[in-house]
This record gives C-alpha cells, structure tokens and sequence, in this order.
C-alpha cells in the first residue's frame, strides 16, 4: 500500500565549530501529499483498517492540521472514505477560504465542525459513541496520528546508515515521531526533541510510548506556542533555505533546526558530534497559514 522511496541524508553546507556536521533526513520527499512522520504514522494504521475490512477513517484535528490534510490525501489514493472532526465550529463558514480543509474536502474528507468545548471531549467515551451513532462502522485514528501503530511506523525512520549520528533530531507534536526515534536508536546515540508547544507535559506522554532513556526534550523553541512565530524565526527560514535548498515549515521543522543551531552556537554538542535532523514534511503549513514568499525571496 505504501510504497518507500529510497531518500538521502544531505548535508547542511554550513560552518559549524568544534567540527560539528548537521545532516537532514529528507522525509519530506517520501510523497507529495503524505509525507514525513504522516506517511510513517499512516502506514499501520491504514493496513489494521484494511484488515479490519473497515472502509472509512475518522479523525480529528484543527484548521490548519497537516494530519487532516496527510489523511485525506491518503483516503483518496488508497480508496477509503475520510472523516475529519475539525476543531471550531464558526469554521463551517469559513473553511473554503483555509487552503488545507479546501484541500481535503477536494480529497474526499468529509468535514464536521464543532465547538472548541466539545472538541474537548473527543476521547470521552459518550462522544465517541455519539460518532458510531452518526457515522456507524469507522476506523479510529487519533488527532494527530499518535497510536502504537503511528509509533512502530515512526521506528522506520532510520536505516542502518544513520548509525553513524550522535544525535538525531526531530520536532515534536503529538509524541509519535520522536517516540518511534526514541525506540530505534543504539544505546549510543541520543534523540532531542524540539515540542513546537509550550508546556512539558509531552514529557510523559513519550515515556509512556518509549523503552529506553536516552533522549530529552528541549522546550526552548517553542516561539511562543503551537503556530506561533516571530520575525526573528521567520528571517532564519529565509536564510536557511537560500543557504541550503532546503524549505522548512514554521510550524514544526523550521522552529527544531533554529534551535539545534543555536544549541551548537552555545557549545551544547561535543567536538566532533554528528547530528540528523528528521525533515518531517509539513510543508502544506506554508499554503494555509504563512506567506511562503516570505522565505522564498
């Protein structure tokens, strides 16, 4: 069903002291439409709902979400019917001028809007049943896609090259990604999360989806919250990206390369350390909330 397109690590072309080299995992590229830690979360998912003989996958998210866009694009390539429970009722009125929930209804999704409170209560068993009663038999993904089958898909990131990294890097949403990271590593390497939200309570939503200790979470570049950004964050996206090729979002991946920069300007990393950052996709961010051309320049 998912078919894994062999990527490169490539290496940023910067000047790093103490000899450090950065490379990134271009998991961007692994598919157009579901790509990065989408494709990976999806991948068990889809195939437990196909064994399940279960045509139609409900999950939630909000109005930018790069997992409602990831599952929609997904339903339509694969044949299932896709509901998306969106967070904010007023969007009902609105959502065709929001380029990611315009592009998912185009894929197929069927959109149901409800209030911030509700939306609240969406694990509660109460709300749950109410969505069986309205929708019947459906296969239940999670808001962002974090399950233990979204975990054992995010334990394929690395292969067997990336044993030569001392670091590997990645944003951190949900949990999913940085915990399959987390379980696939050598004792010798070390994973740094960068949450893309303010609080630490992720903290213990990862040690509950991992089996080893050897990684951290680094809550310092966070911008201010969950889609939040500053000038200063989006200046570094500009240069970045005419410095590398490399386009990040500033949602997730462009907010974790910031910060491991900046770890390495403040003398985090030992001489010599080799560090991988995961590129986990989220492009689609740029169409729905930011000006693109703001980094493209």
């Amino acid at each position: 069903m998912f078919v894994e397109q062999q990527i490169e690590n490539q290496k940023v072309e910067l000047f790093f002291k103490h000899d450090i080299s950065l490379y990134i995992k271009r998991e961007d590229l692994l598919h157009p439409q579901i790509s990065g830690n989408k494709f990976r979360k999806l991948k068990y998912n889809l195939l437990k709902a196909k064994d399940l003989g279960l045509n139609t996958l409900l999950t939630f998210g909000g109005a930018f979400s790069n997992h409602i866009a990831a599952t929609a694009a997904a339903g339509k390539e694969f044949g299932f019917q896709t509901i998306g429970v969106i967070r904010g009722e007023e969007l009902s009125k609105q959502y065709l001028d929001n380029p990611t929930l315009r592009k998912a209804e185009q894929n197929g999704m069927l959109l149901k809007f409800i209030t911030r409170k509700a939306y609240r209560e969406k694990t509660e068993p109460h709300f749950l049943a109410d969505l069986k009663t309205e929708f019947s038999n459906f296969y239940l993904i999670p808001e962002g896609g974090t399950n233990d089958l979204a975990v054992k898909g995010c334990e394929e990131i690395l292969k067997e090259q990336d044993l030569e990294f001392d670091y590997i890097c990645s944003a951190v949403g949900t949990g999913g990604t940085v915990a399959g990271l987390i379980n696939s590593v050598e004792d010798k390497q070390f994973v740094l999360g960068f949450p893309a939200l303010k609080g630490s309570f992720l903290n213990a939503v990862i040690d509950g989806l991992v089996v080893r200790t050897n990684w951290n979470l680094i809550h310092d570049y966070h911008f201010g919250g969950y889609a939040k950004t500053t000038p200063e964050l989006m200046q570094f996206l500009k240069v970045f990206h005419q410095k590398t090729g490399v386009l990040l979002d500033p949602i997730y991946t462009g907010k974790m390369m910031y910060g491991i920069i900046d770890l390495i300007e403040k003398d985090y990393f030992p001489k010599g350390s080799k560090i991988l950052a995961i590129h986990t996709g989220g492009l689609q961010g740029w169409n729905s909330k930011f000006d693109l051309e703001l980094v493209k320049i």
